[in-house]
């Protein structure tokens, strides 16, 4: 078998295919593809005898070299082209674009809006990430392994055992690791459980963490955070409570309430007339998760709070159902 005429083959034929041609991608698909000419040469090794084997593996790289030699002018040749002519394309400047050519989300706007709000207060905005493991999601925030939500029936799992994150208190532990105090961060993302959906939940569902820690940092400090955010964002003065509660992850904990008034049926309905919205969880930071993220809980102290962004948008517009922010009902997104 002639190795040198396989090889002076494909040069050949790849000349003649990008003359003329515009479909570059398909060509390069062809030839330098998983399963393209150059790898079809390469598994020819085998069938090559042992004392030519080092001399062909050589012939083909350099093939393959000058294979992508040609198709990298070819597509620079293509742009350029492509390019020019649309430069030269008249286009009317004058012509009036509709203004509903689309809109943002509701949990877009307002994920942008907390977002804003804790930038103005002097809080770093970090992202977590969608997919991470059982240590960030459980283990460095407190919870033990005897605890329900590490189980299938509260949380997804990946094959490789990993979890698309329950809360975005995952990312906490890496927050407390890569900055050194004073810390003021908030974590906005999308999150994700194992559970039946109705008008007060979903399995997918965006989230936003609040992360401080300092020397001297106080529970009436959160207070006084917690407090600043929710006039901000209702736009109102707001009376807020905490009562008490227990989370893995802070010591002592509770849930944030505000007083609403002027109540709408569904904010009635919620509050079961009470006037108050239990609105999210908060809490000093727990010593241990303090120390598992190498900070000295001796030395320095902080809270955490968290809740979901579409609970706020429920009660901010009066909202009784969270699954119509997934269902697309353009009727009821074009309100936004």
């Amino acid at each position: 078998m002639n190795y040198q005429t396989d090889i002076d083959d494909i040069l050949s034929s790849l000349k003649t295919s990008l003359e003329g041609s515009s479909d570059i991608a398909s060509i390069k698909l062809e030839y330098l593809g998983r399963k393209g000419k150059i790898n079809s040469l390469m598994s020819k090794i085998k069938e090559v005898p042992e004392k030519e084997r080092k001399s062909y593996g050589e012939k083909v790289n350099e093939t393959k070299l000058k294979v992508e030699e040609l198709i990298t002018k070819a597509e620079e040749s293509g742009n350029k082209k492509k390019i020019e002519e649309e430069n030269n394309t008249w286009s009317d400047v004058s012509v009036v674009i509709r203004k509903e050519m689309g809109s943002l989300h509701p949990i877009t706007q307002t994920k942008w809006l907390i977002e804003d709000i804790f930038q103005r207060m002097g809080f770093q905005v970090e992202y977590p990430f969608e997919i991470d493991s059982t240590d960030n999601n459980f283990t460095f925030v407190n919870m033990p392994p005897s605890h329900p939500a590490r189980s299938s029936w509260d949380t997804f799992f990946t094959d490789a055992g990993d979890v698309p994150i329950v809360h975005t208190s995952s990312m906490q532990n890496r927050i407390l690791k890569n900055n050194k105090p004073p810390i003021y961060a908030v974590v906005p993302g999308r999150c994700f459980r194992n559970e039946s959906t109705d008008s007060r939940h979903e399995h997918t569902f965006t989230q936003f963490e609040g992360i401080v820690v300092d020397k001297g940092i106080r529970f009436t400090d959160m207070i006084g955070v917690l407090k600043t955010f929710f006039s901000e964002y209702f736009e109102r003065d707001v009376e807020v409570m905490v009562t008490p509660d227990m989370f893995p992850f802070v010591e002592p904990g509770g849930m944030i309430q505000v007083r609403w008034e002027g109540q709408s049926e569904a904010i009635k309905k919620i509050t079961k007339g009470t006037g108050w919205l239990e609105i999210m969880g908060c809490g000093m930071i727990h010593p241990n998760v303090l120390s598992m993220g190498n900070i000295d809980p001796d030395v320095y102290s902080g809270f955490a709070f968290g809740g979901g962004i579409e609970r706020l948008l429920l009660i901010k517009y009066g909202i009784e159902d969270i699954r119509l922010f997934e269902k697309g009902d353009l009727k009821f997104l074009r309100q936004f």
